[in-house]
């Protein structure tokens, strides 16, 4: 088939070259000239595990090109996806749509035969259905273009086998053209299909709440569990432990329940602040109340691991050097976008410490969103002289660091474990104190009444 891609940021993207990957004929569109030059390159403008394989794969193959010209897309396509960011809106919590709104804009008057427009972005239950009507009004095909809504459940660094292997699809249809566009989508997803994916239909606004469901309920796993640490640091408990046991429970798993930092990234905190704006719209925003104290847990995290730095450094911060390793959201990829990470970071640097970052992936970004901190791009040069250390991203190459060696180089061998993965007895066994958020506190000290470590007699 010939579908378009319209707006080829991360998801956009990735959908267009897996679809390619499908054998599927693809144009991709993009307002940014750059990063139309760079895809058709065969070189995406962030890292994500593959996905520059398939772009050079389908470039070359003449399966996929990019185009920043709407009047192509809309000549060339049978079916157009909307890929278009929608971020949290300059003033409040509401999501901002109007990139997509504006592509839909631009493309309408483009659609000269009969069309199949589909929605991928994550939006406020109700844009789908006000959408299919204005695009009938301004299309050029009018009551011949349709639209559906597929939402999309990538997770950067694993986008690609989210897309070609899915959990589910969902499709959102209008109940006017819904068995003409449900075969029109059938078509599209037929070798992911015939995988046995589950293929799910549903109305427009059952569709647009599916995901924002997804997110919420994710997000809330997270923080709950990190509730628990919150008990467990206050009780001389294991969180890790706790977690293990909860697992096995078959109404809870272990999938997303992880205790840590918390989460970040652009998708979960702008989509729960995005879902209780759309609840209140709606007049049911005491539905969702529960919500802001997931987002709480999740900015405490944060604040502990700060506070835990400045027991660590004697109670005052002014001047000691701290090593982070950690600038990405989360592990495999360069997305710094409301890092838990350099949050902590960017707070000990206003405390006065003297923060060098390191990161495998994402330097380039992180410098360019705190020009205030120091990077370094040698893991262990990063650890030189330093008071503490703080274990902030979860990356495989922090897991296979070697304590031992990294002892001559620090100042004092301090380490706060706050994702959990450092391997605690090797690191003791090599003479640091090891922190971890969750467990226990380090040998000679316990967790008083007030939250604050206290020496134990």
């Amino acid at each position: 088939m010939r579908l378009t891609v319209i707006g080829c940021g991360h998801l956009g993207a990735t959908h267009a070259a897996c679809m390619a990957e499908l054998g599927h004929d693809v144009l991709g569109v993009d307002t940014d000239p750059e990063r139309v030059h760079l895809l058709n390159r065969g070189k995406a403008p962030f890292f994500e595990a593959e996905l520059d394989e398939l772009l050079v794969r389908h470039t070359c193959s003449g399966k996929l090109r990019f185009t920043t010209s709407y009047a192509q897309a809309g000549s060339f396509g049978e079916v157009h996806f909307l890929t278009l960011g929608t971020p949290r809106a300059d003033r409040g919590n509401a999501t901002d749509v109007s990139h997509l709104l504006s592509a839909v804009r631009q493309l309408s008057p483009h659609l000269r035969q009969p069309s199949l427009v589909v929605g991928r972005s994550t939006v406020p239950v109700g844009t789908a259905a006000r959408m299919a009507g204005y695009l009938k009004r301004i299309s050029s095909a009018g009551p011949e273009t349709h639209l559906a809504w597929n939402p999309e459940f990538l997770r950067e660094s694993t986008a690609i086998h989210d897309t070609l292997y899915p959990d589910r699809i969902v499709v959102g249809l209008d109940s006017e053209d819904a068995a003409v566009d449900e075969a029109m989508l059938r078509q599209v997803y037929r070798p992911i299909l015939r995988k046995g994916a589950p293929f799910l239909t549903t109305d427009l606004a059952t569709s647009e709440l599916v995901k924002c469901a997804a997110n919420a309920f994710l997000a809330t796993k997270i923080s709950f569990i990190n509730a628990m640490a919150e008990l467990c640091e206050a009780a001389n408990a294991d969180v890790y432990q706790l977690t293990e046991a909860l697992a096995h429970d078959e109404r809870i798993g272990a999938g997303g329940m992880w205790p840590g930092l918390g989460f970040g990234g652009g998708c979960l905190p702008k989509d729960i602040h995005g879902f209780m704006a759309a609840a209140a719209s709606l007049g049911t925003g005491q539905s969702l109340a529960f919500l802001r104290e997931v987002d709480a847990v999740n900015t405490r995290r944060r604040s502990r691991v700060v506070w835990l730095a400045r027991q660590r450094c004697g109670g005052n911060l002014d001047g000691k050097r701290i090593a982070i390793w950690g600038a990405a959201f989360k592990p495999m990829t360069d997305d710094v976008r409301d890092s838990p990470a350099l949050a902590v970071a960017h707070s000990l640097f206003r405390k006065g410490a003297r923060v060098v970052v390191h990161d495998p992936m994402a330097l380039d970004k992180a410098r360019k969103s705190h020009p205030h901190l120091t990077f370094c791009e040698d893991l262990t040069e990063s650890t030189v002289e330093a008071d503490l250390l703080l274990h902030l991203t979860d990356w495989p190459q922090y897991r296979r660091a070697a304590p031992e060696q990294l002892m001559p180089r620090v100042a004092r061998p301090y380490v706060i474990d706050a994702r959990g993965a450092l391997d605690a007895g090797r690191w003791r066994r090599a003479g640091w104190t090891y922190d971890c958020l969750g467990r226990p506190p380090f040998p000679g000290q316990a967790v008083g009444p007030d939250g604050h470590l206290t020496r134990n007699r």
